[in-house]
């Protein structure tokens, strides 16, 4: 029996500051999920970030894509889902992000 993996939970902050340093810490857990053949992640502690957290959900989407995976994001802020709006990227997220 294959048991669900905890959801691997994003900072509070994630700007362009954090963008390369989350990326470096939180690959390898995503790749883990991914080969698992499902990538679930909890953006519900995400307070302060800018259009840098959509690339960095953007990265971790194409991997668990190019693995086979599903991709989903619980508790994704409002605000950031709006960023996605605006940048035209929220298509790229729908079938894949579980907003909250």
């Amino acid at each position: 029996m294959v048991q669900a993996l905890t959801p691997v939970c994003l900072p509070s902050t994630l700007t362009l500051l954090e963008a390369s340093d989350v990326l470096v810490r939180f690959t390898p857990a995503v790749s883990q999920h991914a080969t698992s053949g499902s990538v679930r992640l909890d953006g519900s502690a995400l307070v302060k970030f800018d259009s840098s957290a959509l690339a960095v959900l953007l990265e971790w989407r194409r991997t668990a894509l190019a693995l086979g995976s599903t991709f989903a994001v619980d508790g994704l802020p409002v605000a950031l889902q709006g960023l996605a709006e605006v940048y035209g990227v929220a298509v790229l997220m729908e079938d894949s992000v579980a907003p909250v």
